[in-house]
C-alpha cells in the first residue's frame, strides 16, 4: 500500500500491490452488486461496507486479500470453505491463486440478508 491514505475504495485498490488489483476490483464489484445500497468508506485505513451497520470489509496484503463479511457469515458457509484459508473473522484469497467470486457473492448476500432481519450488526 502507499503511503498516502485512501479516500476512496477506488484509491485503496489503485494503492494496492500491482498483482492483487484485477482480484480486488472484481472483489469490489461483487461486494458493490451484493449490497448496491451500502455506503462504501474507508475506515481504520480498510474499505468497508455500511448498510446502515457494518455488512463487510476487506483488504490487500502484499500477496493476498482477505474478506471480512463476520463470523456467523463465515461459519454459515463453513462445508464450503474447508479448502480456503480461514480465520473466525475472514477468507484469504491469494492474488496467485483464483477468486472464489461465486462463493464470496453468496457469503456477501447470506450477510446483507441477516443484518436486514435481525436489525442489528450481529458482528462479534
Amino acid at each position: 500500500m502507499s503511503r498516502n491514505r485512501p479516500a476512496t475504495i477506488a484509491e485503496y485498490i489503485r494503492s494496492a500491490p500491482r498483482p492483487g488489483q484485477p482480484h480486488l476490483r472484481r472483489l469490489h464489484a461483487i461486494l458493490r452488486r451484493a449490497a448496491p445500497h451500502a455506503e462504501e468508506t474507508i475506515k481504520w485505513g480498510t474499505p468497508f461496507f455500511v448498510e446502515p451497520r457494518f455488512l463487510f470489509a476487506f483488504s490487500a496484503h502484499k500477496r493476498h486479500l482477505d474478506f471480512a463479511p463476520s463470523p456467523a457469515a463465515l461459519k454459515a458457509f463453513r462445508d464450503e470453505l474447508e479448502e480456503h484459508k480461514t480465520t473466525r473473522n475472514l477468507l484469504q484469497v491469494r492474488y496467485d491463486e483464483p477468486l472464489p467470486a461465486r462463493l464470496i457473492r453468496r457469503i456477501a448476500e447470506y450477510r446483507v440478508r441477516q443484518v436486514r432481519e435481525s436489525g442489528r450488526d450481529g458482528f462479534w
